[in-house]
């Protein structure tokens, strides 16, 4: 038995809401990559997207008592209480990923966790906007004022931030810290942020000559296809995916990326 994948881009400009209990997912700004001039010269930003639990803790509850004491589970999950930011955008998009937090009733102060997916730019240009926040970026976090926790992040030990809130690392695009970010219970179900894992939809000819590692992210790929119903990825609108099963392979049908097949 195979399980046949096709890919659905959702149309419509952001913010995307996907409301969720417990956790609503608020696609703020979409990511493009644009080729511009010659000689390969792109013109690019990354999707930034909100994560807003349903009970909104205190924003600044993991920062009071004594952080120097606590686990990095304890934190991670202190953190998660708050808005949570995925990928900031590149510096130069910082007016209007402030334009659109404001638009979520959301300031920076307010935001608990930001995590970036990968250490590029376009992603994480924007962290010095939330001082106050703790920073899981690919696979280092740490709280406000610079303390780094170990916390055990690897492929199939996700870190548990909430019910149903996950990271999970998703090597390949920039080397081996790559992280993704999973949402269950969403109105379109399983929602993930995948960072460069996935360019855009439709993008399984281009996407490995990005790649740090195309054989460790091709097995992301895979995994988030086996679990999503929802991506965000890094340069393009969210898409859905839709499976059926198929006793066979069809001669000649693409294994495996958007619109291939799982096996």
């Amino acid at each position: 038995m195979s399980t046949l994948v096709r890919t659905e881009p959702l149309s419509g400009p952001p913010p995307l809401l996907v409301p969720g209990d417990p956790y609503s997912v608020v696609v703020l700004l979409r990511g493009y990559a644009e080729p511009e001039g010659v000689d390969g010269a792109m013109r690019a930003d990354g999707s930034v997207t909100l994560i807003v639990p349903q009970a909104r803790g205190s924003s600044s509850g993991h920062r009071e008592a004594g952080p120097e004491h606590r686990s990095a589970k304890t934190a991670l999950a202190e953190a998660a209480r708050g808005p949570i930011l995925v990928d900031t955008g590149g510096p130069w998009t910082r007016e209007a990923l402030l334009d659109a937090l404001a638009g979520q009733d959301v300031a920076p102060r307010d935001v608990t966790l930001v995590v970036g997916t990968h250490g590029h730019s376009d992603h994480i240009g924007n962290l010095g906007l939330f001082p106050d926040a703790a920073l899981l970026v690919s696979h280092d976090f740490c709280l406000p004022g610079g303390l780094y926790l170990p916390h055990g992040l690897g492929e199939g030990r996700p870190l548990q931030l909430g019910p149903g809130l996950e990271v999970w690392a998703t090597p390949g695009h920039a080397g081996q810290r790559d992280v993704s970010v999973v949402v269950a219970g969403t109105a379109l179900g399983t929602v993930v942020m995948a960072g460069d894992v996935f360019e855009h939809d439709g993008d399984e000819d281009s996407w490995q000559a990005l790649s740090e590692d195309p054989v460790a992210q091709e097995r992301s790929r895979r995994t988030i296809l086996g679990m999503a119903d929802l991506v965000v990825p890094g340069h393009g609108p969210p898409f859905r995916v839709m499976r059926e099963t198929s006793p066979t392979r069809g001669e000649g049908e693409p294994p495996g990326a958007a619109g291939g097949s799982l096996q």
